[in-house]
């Protein structure tokens, strides 16, 4: 089979990104954009001040939907779509990080397919494009300005669903790592470590190919290098830099090769436990999963090891893995993020829920290594307990 690679037609990064994004908005014949963003960033600490100010000064109206939350809704997409239709939109900017960018990704395919967003939950399942939309990335983690996901919280199953169709990456990407200075340290490291994820998921991916391969192999030399100095110190130029194009290659990798059962399951907790932080549920999913996957994808996890720095000459797989689990362990440490889920509040009561909807989500199909309902319960609890993490055995 051949391989696809989805990009954006367009993508903009490094300084000078807003205002030249801005420009293409003006160069394009757009009159008036919908932002969409959360609350706290738009009334709070006016972080979307910067944007508007441009938009005015070009002539480009606005009317702005500030209701994203961090795991966005069905109900938000239909009342995103009633804003756009009601206020005489003819385009689309997400400002924020994956919530607004999922957000406006539902409110775009609503506004041109119609119906719930629902009706396209899986792959491939849009009739029409979504309107044009310009993504604003004001964090290092998520990826969702490039790609065509969109990771949808559905209040009633309570449970989330990926929408996952080319029809929906957005039009221009926007990285300007100057929006990302005031990020603070959590979300420092709930981000860099939702990037780490992605690219190791993309690595061992049964859909890696040789177009994804290195987007996600330099995506974990950045963060080796630089997410534990971006947490530390936010207004470090240089590391919120490369953390930009870490999370901007990591996005190209899955965005092509797919994900796994980490964010299978995290989307999952994240759908229940709404206020639980999507990238940290990644972060304490990662040694779990890289365990499990070893028997049969070993090999690519100690390339990916040789990347973070980690010493492979004359060593076995399993010892090189090892370090590889070590190592994501000891970033969690260094970012102040749980050991386990059940420091967080997840119960074992709700294993069966959250493992059944986790073997149904689309990331699963392309995890190196399936599992059936009881081993996908089993890696929950181990999660939830923090018990150790042994490399299973093809025969566990």
């Amino acid at each position: 089979m051949p391989d696809f690679f989805f990009l954006p037609p367009m993508n903009i990064a490094g300084d000078g990104a807003l205002d030249a994004a801005v420009d293409q908005m003006a160069s394009q014949g757009f009159t008036k954009a919908l932002v969409v963003t959360d609350e706290a960033l738009h009334r709070k600490v006016h972080a979307t001040l910067p944007l508007l100010e441009r938009l005015g000064a070009k002539g480009i109206a606005y009317a702005v939907y500030d209701q994203a939350t961090p795991n966005p809704t069905v109900a938000e997409c239909d009342e995103g779509a009633a804003v756009y239709v009601h206020e005489g939109c003819d385009f689309l900017i997400s400002f924020g990080g994956g919530s607004p960018h999922d957000c406006c990704k539902g409110i775009g395919i609503v506004v041109t397919n119609g119906g719930s967003i629902r009706d396209y939950a899986g792959v491939d399942r849009m009739r029409e494009k979504m309107a044009p939309m310009f993504a604003v990335n004001t964090t290092s983690g998520t990826g969702s300005e490039i790609t065509r996901f969109a990771i949808i919280t559905d209040e009633q199953a309570r449970s989330k669903f990926p929408v996952v169709d080319w029809r929906c990456t957005p039009s221009v990407s926007v990285d300007d790592p100057k929006l990302m200075e005031g990020m603070p340290p959590g979300l420092t490291a709930a981000t860099g470590m939702d990037a780490l994820s992605h690219a190791l998921e993309a690595y061992v991916s049964t859909a890696a190919n040789h177009l994804t391969d290195p987007g996600a192999l330099r995506a974990v030399e950045l963060i080796e290098k630089s997410l534990v100095t971006a947490f530390r110190d936010g207004k470090d130029r240089a590391a919120r830099s490369d953390m930009t194009y870490a999370e901007f290659l990591a996005g190209m990798a899955f965005n092509n090769a797919s994900l796994g059962f980490v964010h299978a399951m995290s989307h999952q907790v994240g759908g229940m436990y709404h206020t639980l932080a999507h990238g940290v549920i990644n972060s304490v999913l990662m040694p779990h999963v890289i365990a499990w996957n070893a028997a049969v994808a070993g090999e690519r996890y100690a390339e990916i090891a040789e990347h973070l720095g980690i010493e492979r000459a004359g060593r076995s797989t399993d010892e090189v893995v090892k370090d590889l689990i070590g190592k994501v362990m000891d970033f969690n440490k260094a970012l102040n993020i749980p050991a386990n889920l059940g420091e967080m509040g997840v119960k074992d009561e709700d294993v069966a829920h959250l493992a059944d909807y986790a073997l149904a989500d689309p990331c699963a199909a392309t995890n190196p290594r399936p599992a059936t309902t009881g081993e996908m319960q089993a890696l929950f609890r181990r999660a939830i307990s923090g018990e150790g993490i042994p490399l299973h055995s093809a025969a566990a």
